[in-house]
């Protein structure tokens, strides 16, 4: 009987430590290592352990690109999860399923989904939102407090969660379709990019403790 209990308390740690070690960190609070900017690379340093994302004119976007040399990581099933701090008046996001493409003289990305983040008056969209799918007109979080942002893509559903209070709770229709502005904004079959906004030069936002866990 003891032989078994130990037995089955090794296998439960075992499986708990192959758990935990699903979790990949995408940052590892020294330097952009495995990052990369489509343009204005100034616009994100390391702060105290933190990516600052403050762009010198809209807009820049850094993506996770691992230890490739071209490229983007892809990223399809999975849950990301960042903490994120905001400025005064701060408009950011993290883009999901995305790529490299941009649709407008701002360089705003052309593919995929962003889940805002919004300290701002001007902006509608608060922080949580889908946007453009599924907007929230009151921010749930104090963006000046560091809070936890989570994302949840398995198939064709996606959820938020902010502090562990699920926000959005949307599946894409089949053959969904956008407007000519926004026709790229869609889940990719095979997955795509993951990467942060310096969205203008009065935004100034802060992330840290950026991992992701691959769903099957």
């Amino acid at each position: 009987m003891l032989k078994t209990l130990v037995l089955l308390g090794t296998f439960a740690l075992t499986a708990a430590t192959a758990m935990a070690q699903d979790w990949e960190p995408l940052f590892n609070g020294k330097d952009l290592s495995g990052w990369k900017a489509n343009t204005m690379p100034e616009a994100f340093t390391v702060v105290d352990g933190t990516i600052r994302a403050h762009a010198p004119a809209e807009s820049a976007h850094l993506f996770y690109v691992g230890d490739q040399k071209e490229g983007f990581v892809s990223f399809k099933n999975f849950i990301l999860e960042a903490t994120v701090r905001s400025e005064p008046e701060a408009n950011s996001g993290i883009f999901i399923h995305t790529d490299m493409s941009t649709r407008d003289k701002a360089l705003h990305l052309a593919k995929g989904y962003e889940i805002q983040l919004n300290s701002s008056e001007k902006e509608k969209r608060k922080t949580g939102s889908l946007y453009a799918i599924v907007d929230l007109d009151k921010s749930p979080v104090d963006e000046s407090k560091w809070f936890q942002v989570r994302i949840t893509v398995q198939d064709k559903h996606i959820t938020v969660h902010l502090n562990d209070q699920k926000v959005v709770d949307y599946t894409e229709e089949k053959d969904a379709k956008r407007p000519p502005e926004r026709a790229g904004r869609l889940l990719n079959e095979n997955g795509g990019a993951i990467a942060l906004q310096a969205h203008d030069p009065k935004s100034t936002l802060y992330f840290k403790d950026i991992r992701i866990k691959r769903l099957p």
